[in-house]
């Protein structure tokens, strides 16, 4: 049964949401983002997704409040991601009661560095962030597709031991077009026996039967809550009565 995850973006404090993690397009929701945690928990969440927007600009202080603000007044098993460039980043966030965090760029970038911080803190608290662009690992907000598969990418990380993955496919990110289920498919044939965990596209309870179809444990949803197209409530039940 797949775990329905909410999203909450963070920049200067506020629920907000990008399309193809373009700046230019974010729209806020809420100016209340520990409100907003709190009501998914009562729709029955168990999980959540934050990203800090800010903090993957290189402002990686605006939003750590309201992050451990989230973590103090819910029981949400929390994931935090966005620009996480040094391991006292990481440290931080777990000390404060992240359950993970999510390493994006530089897992790309800096493979030998991060192999190090995976083996710091613990292969179970850290999540390889993968953002896909035809096939190809994509970095530096998306603005730049490197040359690696996304299959080599998973592999020297599963390797090492890496049991949780984020699958981001860009072209699907906030456009509410339906998940990358080809893509999906493709990864849980090669890795049957590690949680990844899909991101991108799902905007109705149908595309998270897909998913669940496929073997997903987990799809973050966000853009699709926010703008009524998914009631999390129902669709956290729906799954619950599979």
């Amino acid at each position: 049964m797949i775990t329905i995850i909410p999203a909450i973006d963070l920049i200067n404090g506020q629920c907000v949401r990008l399309t193809k993690g373009d700046y230019n397009t974010e729209k806020v929701y809420d100016q209340d983002p520990v409100a907003v945690a709190k009501s998914f928990e009562r729709m029955g969440a168990t999980h959540l997704h934050i990203v800090d927007l800010d903090a993957a600009r290189g402002m990686i202080d605006y939003n750590l409040d309201t992050i451990a603000s989230i973590i103090r007044n819910t029981n949400l098993e929390i994931e935090v991601g966005g620009g996480i460039r040094k391991y006292n980043q990481i440290d931080h966030l777990l000390k404060i009661g992240a359950n993970k965090v999510i390493i994006g760029s530089m897992a790309q970038k800096e493979k030998s560095k991060v192999s190090g911080w995976v083996d710091k803190a613990g292969a179970d608290q850290i999540i390889i962030g993968a953002d896909v662009s035809n096939g190809y690992i994509s970095i530096h907000g998306w603005q730049e597709e490197s040359t690696e598969k996304i299959e080599e990418f998973l592999a020297f990380y599963y390797d090492i031991g890496v049991k949780n993955f984020l699958c981001t496919d860009v072209a699907k990110d906030g456009m509410l077009e339906g998940p990358a289920i080809d893509l999906y498919t493709q990864l849980m044939k090669l890795y049957s026996d590690v949680n990844i965990i899909a991101s991108g596209g799902v905007s109705s309870i149908d595309d998270l039967k897909m998913l669940d179809e496929v073997g997903m444990k987990q799809a973050i949803v966000g853009k699709a809550i926010y703008e009524n197209r998914i009631d999390l409530g129902q669709a956290i039940k729906a799954f619950q009565r599979c």
